[in-house]
């Protein structure tokens, strides 16, 4: 992709890596949208490309000579003086660089799992079309290779010189460059489309990790795909987009997978009984053979420009895969997969639920608490500095006065940490009775906007990784969606402060206060939330709707007033 881009505009050559990676960005996006999605949007410069060279090769085979040498005027070639004759090793070389042109093929073979039904036949229609295809184009362009005697020279491409001697250098070329260069880039989804499948069937085999093997909403394996392009990131900032580097890799890479495959290929025929499969056992084991040779001589050949990467990554690659799999394993006999597990029963559920003010979340994580658990703690830790004592004290007065029905427990810490009073807290409650479950359920907000989340303080994340570090309690995620717009009052209509901040609640026969041992609204009914000043004095149940001064000495705090259904 970058020599024809650089072939037609050689200025562009000191931005090949940005270049890199921002089409290796853009082929990941495609394919997170999926498979389908990927496939629509490649196959028009994948025709456009096909036809472009068949269109060159045509017109090629009624020319005699050169319609124009301008591209590869002034470039030195890049064979040696004494290149005179032709050696066993050139040979060997040039077989393992024609091989590894029809690199790809197999990305069909790989992909047979994503075919719609039938699988086997479309797949095979597919292979059948993607070799005469490509043997129609190889044998063209060799043809016109051998016809114009064109050689191999420095920054430019032999397929820009073939086209610059077919049809000339007019926007014929520069079409037959660009084409060259989008079907070059997007021929990397040949990967993004079979290596995800691989992950996923060896993640199903306990040899990778199983979020390898989950699909998202458009049918497409997205963790595959993101680590794939995080390994491509990696070796482009390797190699500073210089793909000479990196084609050896690939080459070694596909021979070796190659080779593999058809050595399985030929155990699977010696395993089976039927007619023709020693024949077919042959012709397996005689294309390993091939692909063999072919990966032996390019690493020899490429050893020194990069080989020895690939030579030491897949030993690790396999070390790799079997530590995954006895970790599998071992969490598998502990999980005791494959046997009946013992009949479930009850215990006696405590829930603890983190309080730092109170709020309509903490009254709904209350009601979630007593709803799940037969007894609630709600806990709040305090620190030694003198601003944190006093708001302490603000919060006992207030909780006081609401009194919700669950207790209140303080937790002194010396340090300023918030996760391990409250694991400590857990253990205590969990090793004083046999059979007790602990659950620590964590209110939180969900905002309303995406950004507000960065407004967030993060406590509850701070208690859940102590929690799940430090104890065995069940974790809850209480998500409290934020409602639209203001809070309303009674009648739905928003609160209005009368005079120095005083709230006055309209009266209604079916609206009661919360009595001193009432339990938090539960989330079936409607509920009005009022910010008031504590009055200054008692006031009896039957009372009239007091009005709340905001000069109050005492703390300001979230009462709830109960409605009935059709408030």
């Amino acid at each position: 992709m970058r020599a024809a881009l650089t072939s037609a505009f050689p200025i562009l050559y000191d931005d090949r890596l940005v270049l890199c990676l921002a089409v290796l960005a853009l082929i990941t996006a495609v394919n997170l949208r999926g498979i389908v999605e990927s496939a629509r949007a490649f196959i028009v410069p994948t025709v456009v490309f096909v036809g472009s060279i068949l269109v060159l090769i045509a017109v090629g085979l009624f020319r005699s000579e050169p319609v124009s040498t301008a591209t590869a005027a002034g470039h030195a070639s890049v064979l040696a003086d004494n290149a005179t004759t032709v050696g066993a090793l050139l040979l060997l070389k040039a077989f393992a660089s024609g091989c590894s042109a029809l690199t790809g093929v197999e990305a069909i073979a790989n992909a047979v799992p994503s075919c719609r039904v039938p699988r086997v036949r479309r797949a095979q229609r597919a292979e059948v079309a993607l070799g005469v295809v490509l043997g129609v184009m190889l044998i063209g362009l060799s043809v016109l290779i051998s016809r114009f005697h064109l050689q191999p020279v420095e920054g430019v491409t032999v397929l820009a010189q073939l086209a610059d001697a077919s049809l000339g250098h007019n926007w014929a070329f520069y079409v037959i460059q660009f084409a060259t260069m989008i079907l070059l880039a997007l021929s990397a989804n040949t990967s993004f489309g079979g290596l995800p499948v691989l992950l996923k069937l060896l993640a199903r085999d306990n040899y990778l990790p199983h979020v390898f093997a989950l699909k998202a909403d458009r049918q497409v394996h997205r963790h595959g795909v993101l680590a794939l392009a995080l390994v491509a990131c990696a070796l482009l900032v390797f190699s500073g987009g210089d793909t000479n580097t990196l084609v050896p890799l690939f080459a070694i890479g596909v021979f070796v997978g190659f080779t593999i495959a058809q050595a399985g290929m030929v155990l699977h025929w010696r395993s089976r009984r039927g007619p023709g499969r020693r024949g077919k056992a042959f012709l397996n084991g005689f294309g390993g053979l091939l692909t063999g040779v072919s990966a032996v001589v390019v690493t020899a050949t490429k050893f020194e420009e990069g080989a020895w990467l690939i030579v030491v990554a897949l030993p690790l690659l396999v070390v790799a895969f079997r530590t995954v799999h006895r970790a599998y394993a071992r969490i598998g006999e502990r999980l005791g997969l494959g046997r009946i597990p013992d009949v479930p029963h009850r215990d006696r559920s405590v829930v603890i639920v983190p309080v730092s003010s109170i709020s309509r979340l903490t009254s709904e994580a209350l009601t979630a608490a007593t709803s799940l658990g037969d007894e609630v703690h709600a806990v709040t830790v305090c620190y030694p500095d003198p601003e944190d004592r006093a708001a302490l004290y603000a919060l006992e007065l207030a909780w006081a006065e609401w009194n919700p029905g669950v207790p209140l427990v303080r937790l002194d810490c010396e340090r300023r940490s918030l996760g391990r009073p409250i694991a400590a807290y857990v253990r205590d409650v969990g090793g004083a009775e046999l059979g007790v479950r602990v659950t620590v359920l964590i209110p939180e907000t969900e905002p309303e906007r995406l950004w507000q989340r960065l407004l967030q303080n993060q406590r509850g994340t701070v208690v859940a990784h102590a929690v799940r570090r430090e104890t065995d309690a069940v974790i809850c995620r209480l998500r409290f969606r934020l409602p639209r717009g203001r809070t309303t009052c009674l009648h739905g209509e928003p609160a209005r402060p009368l005079g120095a901040g005083a709230v006055r609640v309209p009266s209604k026969p079916w609206a009661r206060p919360l009595g001193r041992r009432q339990r938090p609204a539960r989330s079936g009914h409607r509920c009005a939330f009022l910010e008031s000043s504590v009055p200054t004095e008692p006031h009896s149940r039957s009372s009239r709707w007091p009005t709340w001064p905001s000069s109050s000495p005492r703390s300001r705090f979230s009462r709830w007033w109960p409605l009935s259904p059709r408030g």
